[in-house]
């Protein structure tokens, strides 16, 4: 049978609809965006708690005419449905398949790109400038920012410089108590004082009813994250906080009241200058799973999952920290998934949530390490590159021990060019006295985390991938700095496979040996600094291929030829790599398939080589 949502093609559609049948395309909506997700993934509990807030915002705006702004982008799903995408939500996170955030390639409706979080203020001031100038159009401007995106510095930067400018812009702050996970600020922590607040809240009774009902982090899980802590939490308070920065503030208001946010935004744009609406939402509203989730509210479908690298990690970095109590973890507001809620379970006053803040994190890291600390920063690759400045200079300039852990390191897929992995190599390798480890397999990466406690007294990284570990036995786990030939061979013939592109040199190598091609392979292990035996014998053969699932120009591959040009070989090397462009989404294997990042293509490089 025909549903309401069926006849949603565009927002103009949105205004046609009742208050009563705009409740049901809410169901409409949620059942349809968990029967999607649940088959193809993607992100579930920040979607369901956006529906009202969606619909309310496309009723009043105008988009594409007003200029509608999602930060983080993930909470998009229900803009892409109303601006007339939902057939192909089929092909959600597929490669050539709709996009999981916003993509100004996919529709006029989706201005920015932005899967990385805080940014969106940013956007709106530079637009909001151009709409103020002579070249603009005196369209409305709306940025959409959840309290977790609020934890990012480049947030307060952002709405800074909104309130200074008097900036026409409405910002949408969605308040779940959730970025990733639970909300680690002092805002977040006024933020809930407002909504326990008996006379504020008895004004808005609904509120305090929509308060009640968002799920709060467990005892545990609450005394395994440490809070930010500021000095002066008065000055915190939202209307305070945000009308001292030139800011008008309303709220806060039911996220999934309609037709009150309609009247709370139509009120917001009769103002001059930017202006706040707080809203309240229940992240992961209306599915029973998501509800109930303390960690996340089922911000996605993933999970750390046994025999991954993620595992190896979580494991390893347990078994130092039992033994070398100055051992701490930092995360930036993804605890879950980077390994480290064992940890703070077992550790609860030596783990610490800055929140979205990559930048303070790794500065304060230097702070730990500086005071005799051993401090453990775990976060995905694509997003230490948003604090590599600190890395660099606040780190590496000081020499100091601090362990970067980065997960979802390489081609990672599903989520696109926004999250793939590819540049962390490229830069850290430029930072002075850092060591990299790349791991191929899950038995490498325990020992890296053990030789990168006792071994390294200044900064080092692990990078691993998101796809599942290999297995090995004892006889090919390496030890220390040293690299491991994993395969006698030829003269002729040398792969160097840098962290899981290891196990498809050796896999080439097999396809090659049946075509009477007996080539040696290297698994470098570390690759920073490179060690000079592995030179020396790649050095001795006549081709060289190295393969790394990071950019290929820049990257260990250049470093490798470099050092054995430097031994006066004749040996030809080529760096086979991720090529400098935007990779797509698509599965990881499918892509490393596409790149010949795969044993198919790396044997047919050699063959290219040889000939």
């Amino acid at each position: 049978m025909p549903t309401l949502l069926d006849s949603v093609s565009s927002p103009a559609d949105l205004r046609k609809l009742s208050y009563a049948q705009l409740d049901t395309l809410s169901g409409e909506i949620r059942e349809f965006i968990v029967d999607t997700v649940s088959k193809a993934g993607g992100h579930l509990g920040s979607n369901l708690g956006v529906v009202e807030l969606t619909l309310a915002l496309h009723r009043v705006f105008d988009s594409p005419n007003d200029i509608l702004l999602w930060d983080t982008g993930h909470q998009a799903y229900v803009h892409k449905m109303v601006t007339g995408r939902t057939a192909n939500f089929e092909q959600l996170r597929k490669h050539g398949g709709l996009s999981g955030y916003p993509s100004r390639t996919e529709s006029e409706h989706d201005w920015i790109e932005n899967s990385h979080a805080s940014t969106v203020l940013s956007y709106a001031h530079g637009l909001a400038t151009a709409q103020a100038s002579s070249v603009g159009e005196k369209r409305h401007i709306v940025a959409v920012i959840g309290d977790g995106s609020m934890t990012g510095g480049m947030a307060f930067e952002g709405l800074n410089n909104l309130g200074h400018a008097g900036s026409d812009v409405t910002i949408v702050l969605n308040d779940n108590g959730r970025s990733y996970a639970p909300t680690v600020s002092m805002l977040s922590e006024s933020l809930v004082r407002i909504r326990s607040n008996p006379v504020y809240m008895r004004r808005q009774a609904r509120m305090e009813r929509i308060a009640q009902n968002i799920p709060w982090v467990g005892d545990q899980v609450e005394r395994g994250i440490g809070a930010t802590k500021a000095a002066i939490r008065e000055l915190w308070e939202p209307p305070a906080f945000f009308e001292n920065l030139g800011v008008r503030y309303l709220g806060p208001f039911d996220g999934h009241d309609v037709e009150g946010l309609e009247q709370a935004l139509n009120d917001a744009t009769r103002f001059s200058g930017p202006t706040v609406v707080h809203v309240l939402t229940q992240k992961g509203r209306g599915y029973a799973p998501a509800e109930a989730d303390p960690i996340k509210n089922m911000h996605d479908m993933g999970s750390v999952k046994p025999g991954s690298y993620t595992a190896a990690f979580t494991e390893a970095l347990i078994k130092q920290a039992e033994n070398h109590p100055e051992i701490v973890a930092i995360t930036a507001a993804m605890p879950d998934s980077t390994g480290l809620l064992p940890f703070s379970q077992r550790f609860p006053e030596r783990c610490f949530d800055v929140g979205i803040a990559e930048q303070h994190a790794v500065t304060a890291a230097a702070g730990m390490a500086m005071g005799g600390l051993r401090p453990v920063f775990a976060l995905y690759s694509t997003f230490l590159t948003r604090a590599i400045d600190q890395v660099n200079l606040d780190v590496g300039l000081h020499n100091l021990p601090v362990i970067f852990c980065l997960d979802r390191a390489g081609i990672t897929g599903d989520d696109g060019p926004s999250h793939h992995g590819v540049l962390d190599m490229v830069l850290l390798s430029k930072v002075p006295g850092m060591t990299i480890f790349a791991p191929s397999s899950y038995q490498e990466l325990q020992v890296m985390f053990e030789d990168a406690v006792e071994l390294c007294d200044g900064p080092a990284a692990i990078r691993w991938s998101k796809t599942a570990a290999v297995e090995v036995p004892e006889n090919e786990v390496g030890s220390g700095f040293s690299a491991r030939k994993a395969r006698s061979g030829g003269s002729e013939v040398c792969l160097i496979g840098v962290g899981k592109m290891l196990a498809d040199c050796l896999a080439a190598a097999d396809l090659l040996a049946a075509e009477g091609i007996e080539a040696t392979v290297w698994d470098p292990r570390v690759v920073k600094p490179l060690d000079t035996e592995m030179i020396a014998d790649a050095s001795n053969h006549s081709f060289v291929l190295t393969a790394e699932d990071g950019l290929r120009s820049g990257g260990i591959g250049d470093a490798i030829r470099d050092a054995i040009n430097e031994t006066g070989s004749d040996a030809r090397v080529k760096v086979h790599g991720v090529p400098v462009s935007y990779v797509p989404q698509g599965k990881a294997d499918a892509i490393l398939i596409e790149l010949g990042l795969d044993a198919e293509g790396i044997a047919a490089e050699v063959r290219n080589l040889l000939s």
